[in-house]
């Protein structure tokens, strides 16, 4: 079952989102970073028949790639766990759910917005935002 904020609410728990996003966004890059590695590797190796591989190189980009990827399931995974979701991991685009006249909408937050302060319907996406005004404020809730 979703977890519904209140804006206050939700710009509360923002600067735990903010540095969560940031940490998954750094391990993003360094996952492809190692699988780029890992990739040219793969093709050196194919192209040279498999003679003389360095296992050592072998394990430490199969290592970096697999701990990366680790990281950044594990930051995805909290920012969910706060009741968030992960619209857009290129630009940091989050979204909290809440309720506006009884139906699901969300809040939505983007990595350099220094607060919350656009919403939008769950089938609306980022295009679809709206600014938070009076009447907003006045028809939602949270939990």
């Amino acid at each position: 079952m979703p977890r519904y904020f209140t804006l206050h609410q939700a710009e509360k728990l923002l600067p735990e989102v903010e540095f969560t996003i940031r940490e998954a966004i750094s391990h993003k890059a360094a996952f492809q970073q190692a699988e780029e590695e890992w990739q040219d590797f793969a093709t050196r190796i194919t192209m040279l028949g498999g003679v003389r591989v360095d296992h050592s190189q072998v394990m430490d980009l199969k290592r970096r790639r697999e701990s990366s990827a680790l990281l950044l399931k594990e930051a995805v995974e909290k920012i969910q766990e706060y009741g968030c979701v992960v619209k857009d991991l290129d630009i940091g685009l989050i979204d909290f759910p809440t309720l506006y006249r009884g139906e699901e909408v969300y809040l939505c937050w983007k990595l350099g917005e220094s607060g919350i302060q656009f919403w939008h319907g769950v089938h609306e996406g980022f295009r679809g935002r709206k600014a938070i005004d009076a009447e907003f404020l006045a028809g939602h809730r949270g939990e």
